[in-house]
């Protein structure tokens, strides 16, 4: 299994959502080719459903937004060889104050299943603390979430389980750390930060947040740096190249948050580039750690299944850099190595350093192979 790649609404839609947007959504990822390259969930956030549950406590998507129901945009999404995502929370409420899954998990773990859902991601705005006096919000959120991925289990249906108390503790090491110990045995998919907005300050907090956690990655469990801002209008090109490389080095999932069929040809090429891909989905599953900082460049790497690494330098300061590094500074042993430039595609070898012009807030990529 590897890091889910898709679409969801929230980053750039929030509750501004409805049946057409998935629709024109799962048409594009489509005409685009990306569905093509491993972009195949079309996951709905909040906002999608009735401010109340039926008479008989089921929940009722939201009839103005999706006149023809979740089943139907289900089967659409199908329709299209892609996977169908829904969005809810743990506890009493959504984020957004709409039903929340505590107390009838059961329930709806049957009708997500019913609609043909795989993947849900599921919140924790409003936990339920009240009903387990004395236990931490670690030991609540635990005892909810396993819950919740016990239906799944037993569902007969294959979802994604995409999970979020750590976002709620970010910032608090101790409360983290106790999350952190659990949660890659419940869930797939763990938010690790504060929710992300189209600018620069954003995504380099979220990679700050998310670059320190490689050793809680695992194939089928991943750090969640959140949503792509990639073809929106807050970032520069550059920036918006290095969101994509740093995703894909920390092994983070690829979910695009923003108009797919509105893409620029340059943001799509972004999305579409196969090498970067690869990195992100490696069978080997192992998230890139910070192996060395040289002033403000950030110098990553990651091993891959074939023996290769994905080095990547990642200049976070205002002007363009010049950095070259000892491949044993970074882990490698001496050697004869070719790289691959995973952005202009040059290819080069070394014996001894690697190196690069970055520009300002840029990223460059290498899959650095051993020549034998």
């Amino acid at each position: 299994m590897t890091p889910p790649m898709g679409f969801n609404n929230w980053a750039h839609y929030e509750c501004k959502l409805n049946e057409q947007l998935f629709v024109n959504t799962a048409n594009a990822l489509v005409s685009t080719g990306l569905a093509q390259l491993g972009y195949r969930y079309v996951n709905i956030d909040d906002c999608w459903m009735e401010m109340q549950r039926d008479k008989a406590g089921n929940l009722v998507a939201n009839p103005k937004l999706f006149p023809h129901g979740m089943q139907w945009l289900g089967d659409y999404i199908h329709s299209k060889g892609l996977k169908f995502g829904i969005y809810e929370d743990a506890g009493y409420m959504t984020c957004q104050k709409a039903p929340g899954m505590y107390g009838h998990i059961e329930q709806d773990v049957r009708t997500f299943a019913s609609w043909g859902v795989d993947y849900l991601k599921l919140d924790y705005c409003y936990p339920p603390a009240d009903k387990y006096p004395g236990k931490s919000f670690s030991q609540v959120a635990r005892i909810v979430y396993t819950r919740v991925n016990d239906e799944l289990r037993a569902s007969g249906r294959n979802m994604v389980f995409s999970c979020s108390p750590p976002a709620y503790v970010f910032g608090q090491p101790k409360k983290f750390a106790e999350v952190m110990s659990w949660i890659g045995s419940v869930c797939n998919l763990w938010r690790t930060d504060d929710d992300i907005y189209d600018a620069w300050t954003s995504v380099l907090a979220n990679y700050e947040g998310n670059a320190g956690l490689a050793r809680y990655a695992f194939p089928g469990g991943w750090n969640d740096a959140d949503m792509l801002e990639v073809g929106n209008p807050g970032m520069t090109l550059t920036e918006q190249q290095s969101q994509f490389s740093l995703w894909a080095e920390m092994a983070s999932p690829l979910l695009i948050s923003t108009d797919v069929a509105k893409l620029s040809p340059a943001a799509l090429k972004i999305l579409s580039n196969k090498d970067v891909i690869a990195i992100d989905q490696d069978p080997l599953g192992r998230q890139a750690s910070v192996v060395k900082q040289i002033g403000h460049v950030d110098i990553l790497s990651r091993p891959l299944a074939n023996g290769d690494h994905a080095v990547a330098l990642f200049n976070k300061s205002e002007r363009a850099k010049n950095i070259s590094v000892n491949v044993m500074a970074i882990g490698l042993p001496a050697g004869h190595y070719r790289l691959k430039n995973l952005w202009n595609k040059q290819v080069s070898e070394t014996r001894l350093m690697i190196t690069a012009e970055i520009p300002a807030h840029g990223v460059v990529l290498y899959r650095v192979s051993r020549v034998h």
